[in-house]
């Protein structure tokens, strides 16, 4: 069964990826970047994080978003995809896992534009069986999970899960409220569920988003 720690100020990912939303302002979300060893930048959100003092161990993406000065002065550390098949979020995720750095949290997937935020949120679940990555918010975390996992809590903490597919399967222990059993056919069934104690465990059969509340 995995297990999933519920990150802190404290916690140390083997890399960030910093991705072109709104950026981490949030108290965990950015002392997880102030914080961070090696920061890979998609490169729409390289121009930023560069303008705040920030030094990117990687610049990934199509090349597209980044400033004509960024992209000589840092050409070393540019790694340009013309694949056209993933987002900058994946390919930069991708390059992550290529070089065994792993646990990943992705910071910078939400805000500004909804339609990137479902997008980069749901690409989790692409992610699962290739290594592990969170995507922290300025507001909590969401992980993907294809199998039973347990994930740490405290009481009362505010949980939603949302299955990617009607026919997912999904029991819990140590939550308020049960899932149906014949499988969630709509996202907001899974929203507003709340823990009963300081680990609560997720059983599925089918890939599965689950956030929790700072």
């Amino acid at each position: 069964m995995r297990h999933y720690p519920m990150p802190d100020k404290a916690y140390r990912a083997a890399a960030v990826v910093l991705a072109a939303g709104s950026y981490p302002c949030g108290e965990i979300s950015a002392a997880l970047l102030a914080g961070a060893g090696r920061v890979v930048c998609c490169d729409g959100a390289a121009d930023e994080f560069i303008a705040r003092g920030g030094s990117p161990a990687a610049i990934v993406g199509d090349g597209d978003s980044l400033s004509p000065a960024n992209r000589t002065r840092y050409a070393d550390l540019l790694h340009v995809s013309a694949d056209q098949e993933s987002n900058d979020q994946t390919k930069a995720v991708r390059f992550c896992f290529e070089r065994g750095w792993s646990p990943v949290v992705i910071l910078g997937a939400t805000g500004r534009r909804e339609d990137h935020t479902v997008g980069n949120i749901s690409l989790l679940a692409d992610y699962v069986r290739q290594g592990e990555a969170m995507t922290v918010t300025d507001y909590g975390v969401f992980n993907a999970i294809d199998c039973d996992s347990r994930f740490e809590s405290r009481p009362g903490q505010q949980v939603s899960i949302f299955t990617l597919s009607p026919a997912t399967r999904v029991g819990v222990s140590n939550l308020q409220y049960i899932p149906p059993a014949g499988g969630m056919r709509s996202w907001w069934q899974g929203t507003l569920n709340e823990s009963l104690s300081d680990e609560f465990t997720i059983r599925t059969d089918g890939p599965t988003l689950v956030f929790r509340l700072f």
